[in-house]
């Protein structure tokens, strides 16, 4: 399954990775305390602090790629990043030996958890297949103490069923236009697959949660809180489970429900 174009590469690109090496790095982060994971001057960001982590361990600039950007305040439990290297560099270096370094060199809101070494040209972006995403919300009247920085807290009671019922319409391949940030699809491809989204039960600290899952081959902007945002209205019964399908039809961001807080979205997993 195809997600998005490789860039082109040339016969020069080709022949400096075969000299290369590539790894990646899995890390997870607490989104709370950053601007988003993409770099962004005078803004601390994930990005920003994985790069100057690798580049003072290697001593030279170093440059990642991500498997999906978060934006600012969303969490991530299996973040996968990838870096080339020359075989000098790595020559010696203990992978544990090495995630302790990078942890001991970031904001304490990143834990690296795994260095693995990957073909040649590995890109944690174009060579991903699935990635899954889990969102949390807490559906009580009173609030929550230790999941608030980690769950929407819904206070009205949620008609699950009927946000099974309209979730449907959003699985398969669709264009998702309604559904991100109408700046970012300008002139761009809206279409995407979406392989599952659904709800289970679940608790933290003894604090009930519903957990919406949701897998697909590639995300738009903001997209995930989209669909998460426009199935609360189906919850809350102000919406019915057949305007979900309208609102898809419409390919128009005002057509959809508001993004739902990003205080309540990890990126849980990768799949290549």
């Amino acid at each position: 399954m195809c997600n998005l174009e490789r860039p082109f590469c040339t016969s020069v690109t080709l022949t400096a990775m075969a000299e290369a090496l590539t790894y990646s790095l899995t890390l997870a982060y607490d989104g709370v305390p950053f601007a988003g994971f993409a770099r962004q001057p005078g803004q601390l960001t994930v990005q920003g602090e994985v790069e100057n982590a690798l580049s003072t361990v290697l001593r030279r600039p170093v440059e990642v790629t991500c498997a999906g950007r978060t934006d600012a305040g969303v969490h991530a439990r299996a973040q996968v990043v990838s870096f080339n290297v020359d075989a000098d560099e790595m020559a010696g270096r203990k992978p544990d030996v090495f995630l302790r370094s990078l942890n001991a060199l970031t904001h304490d809101g990143i834990s690296f958890r795994s260095l693995d070494e990957r073909a040649p040209g590995f890109s944690a972006r174009f060579d991903a297949q699935m990635r899954e995403y889990r969102y949390f919300i807490f559906n009580q009247e009173f609030p929550p103490v230790f999941t608030s920085a980690f769950a929407w807290h819904v206070k009205k009671p949620l008609d699950v069923d009927a946000m099974r019922e309209a979730a449907q319409h959003l699985v398969g391949e669709h264009d998702f236009k309604s559904f991100c940030m109408a700046a970012s699809a300008e002139g761009r491809r809206t279409f995407r697959y979406v392989d599952e989204v659904s709800f289970h039960e679940c608790a933290e600290f003894a604090e009930p949660l519903l957990c919406v899952k949701v897998r697909g081959n590639a995300f738009l902007h903001s997209m995930v809180r989209a669909m998460v945002g426009t199935l609360v209205n189906v919850g809350r019964r102000t919406k019915p489970p057949e305007w979900v399908r309208e609102a898809l039809e419409a390919r128009r961001r005002s057509a959809a429900g508001e993004n739902a807080p990003a205080c309540g979205l990890v990126l849980w997993d990768v799949e290549y």
